[in-house]
């Protein structure tokens, strides 16, 4: 090879690298962005309010066609105070255990009865009650989606709830009659249906607003004895079938 083509040569290579160097420097430097982790521990505390409903009153002393309930009862509204521990495992499914205090709720009902069978109303029962729980439940959730920040779910949840029924009194107006009953609790399965939205806050912190509705079982009181403290049955009132609906607001703090 002589000396012309040989300087031929090298200047191609030149040109050919030099282009290249051009082209590299034509490509934008994308910086890294290490990614946000998901999953993880986290912590949730709440408060709000529960919207109670009782299936009926039951009592073995109301027999058939004796007693008619002229207000079938009702509870006011009462506070609710949670705490939980969670995991979220991936985007979309997250898990906790929650244990909950349901404050008191003042319950009132009315009936009148017939004992005679005759059709005319003997007298009539003015009940009044307190009743609280501890709910402790396992909960399951899945996430929707996140937009702008916000990210819907929906979930379910089984556990138990300690149902507690206390200052039960039965005053009969017509007749002067008034009886009462012990405190007394009770243990029940309880489930729930979850559907709310989070916001994220910061990357740790989420701000949740809920909706529930929970099944909490059955109640009872204690024994209900006359105001002269005789009484010849073992007959305490039953809260048959109390549910809620509740409204909640709570903050998540994740460990990330």
């Amino acid at each position: 090879m002589n000396g012309s083509l040989r300087t031929i040569l090298a200047a191609s290579i030149a040109a050919m690298a030099m282009t290249g160097v051009a082209r590299a420097a034509d490509v934008p430097i994308v910086p890294y962005v290490e990614p946000v982790p998901v999953g993880g521990w986290y912590l949730r505390g709440y408060i709000g309010m529960s919207n109670q409903q009782l299936g009926k009153l039951d009592n073995v002393l109301f027999t058939p066609g004796t007693v008619e309930f002229l207000d079938s009862g009702g509870f006011d509204a009462a506070p609710i105070y949670g705490i939980g521990v969670g995991y979220e495992f991936n985007e979309w499914f997250r898990a906790d255990l929650t244990g909950e205090y349901r404050g008191k709720a003042s319950f009132t009902a009315l009936d009148r009865y017939d004992f005679n069978g005759d059709n005319i109303w003997d007298g009539s029962n003015d009940y009044s009650a307190n009743k609280y729980e501890w709910l402790l439940m396992a909960n399951a959730y899945v996430d929707l989606g996140t937009w702008w920040g916000i990210t819907p779910y929906v979930g379910g949840g089984i556990g138990a709830s300690r149902n507690t029924i206390s200052n039960f009194q039965d005053i009969n107006t017509p007749n002067g009659g008034v009886a009462y009953a012990p405190s007394a609790s009770k243990w029940n399965f309880a489930w729930a249906l979850h559907a709310g939205a989070g916001w994220e806050v910061t990357q740790n912190v989420t701000v949740d607003l809920g909706y529930r509705y929970v099944d909490l079982g059955d109640g009872e009181t204690g024994d209900i004895v006359g105001y002269n403290g005789l009484n010849t049955v073992n007959n305490p009132m039953i809260f048959d079938s109390l549910t809620s609906h509740d409204v909640h607001l709570g903050v998540r703090y994740a460990f990330q």
